[in-house]
């Protein structure tokens, strides 16, 4: 199955949904930071939580999501944008730590109990919007539901989920996101409180071949759904060779002479995709011809 979200409706307007299935955006954000087991779980959760948040946007819309943790997995950095494109890091990829006694990896762990989850949107204004809220539980399911219920004053059920294999590779990924609107029924909401005890967790059906229609069907009923729009998710880095010159222009000329002076070839490298970009002396001494 390909990776895709949906956005739909649910009880009449009453819940704002969307479901995603992420598990190659997250497989391809492991093989290029090389992801021990915990780590990618944590990064495959952001992953997931920024495709479904960016997926809210609208046009040239972006959002940067930032997990700051006292774990030693340091900081987890996500961009996304409302074309399901996103991309992100951790700090320290080689973190692993053995599965609790329900099999679960603990991610609350390598994350850290402290700390703060913000989220930076740029929405077209002058200045980015920026919430911010401290980080609840380690998990991140947990820590962006309370994001939504603080920040965007919104309350809202966020589910994030990554199987890891034994070889660190990706089993499975996927997540959901449940907005509760104003006027919503205390039917409604008691129905969804109800169910989110007992589904299994969001990784298993993904695991198990769930769509992310099927997933929404498991959580408020077929017969309670609209579905409004599907979108293609995938793991995208918008650096290039040709942006990253543009980078190294801005330097300016005297600094890409000492550049030149000191090394045979200068090395940039991609924090968020590990793409790395040689520029010769050659490379360099055009540039520098460039500008001038």
């Amino acid at each position: 199955m390909k990776d895709y979200l949906v956005k739909a409706l649910a009880f009449n307007g009453e819940v704002r949904a969307y479901a995603t299935v992420t598990t190659h955006t997250v497989r391809e954000a492991q093989k290029r930071h090389d992801t021990w087991r915990t780590a990618s779980a944590a990064l495959g959760r952001s992953l997931t939580a920024g495709a479904m948040m960016g997926s809210m946007l609208k046009g040239e819309q972006k959002l940067t999501i930032k997990v700051e943790g006292n774990g030693p997995l340091g900081h987890i950095l996500v961009d996304a944008n409302a074309k399901g494109e996103v991309r992100g890091y951790v700090a320290n990829p080689h973190v692993d730590f053995e599965a609790n006694e329900q099999n679960k990896l603990r991610v609350y762990q390598a994350v850290g109990t402290e700390g703060y989850l913000t989220v930076i949107k740029d929405i077209g204004m002058r200045e980015p919007f920026t919430g911010q809220v401290p980080i609840v539980s380690g998990e991140l399911g947990e820590d962006f539901t309370y994001y939504f219920a603080v920040s965007e004053q919104t309350p809202a059920s966020v589910g994030v989920g990554v199987l890891v294999n034994g070889d660190d590779s990706i089993l499975a990924a996927g997540g959901f996101i449940l907005q509760i609107m104003p006027g919503a029924q205390e039917e409604t909401i008691t129905f969804l409180e109800n169910k989110l005890k007992t589904i299994i967790p969001v990784s298993r059906m993904v695991e198990q071949g769930f769509t992310p229609e099927q997933m929404l069907h498991e959580l408020v009923g077929e017969e309670n759904l609209k579905i409004l729009e599907h979108m293609d998710v995938a793991f995208q880095c918008t650096c290039s060779r040709e942006r990253i010159e543009a980078v190294l222009v801005s330097l300016g000329k005297g600094e890409l002479e000492a550049m030149r002076e000191e090394e045979d070839k200068t090395e940039v490298h991609c924090h968020f995709c590990n793409e790395r970009y040689i520029f010769t002396e050659e490379d360099l001494t055009q540039i520098i011809e460039e500008i001038k």
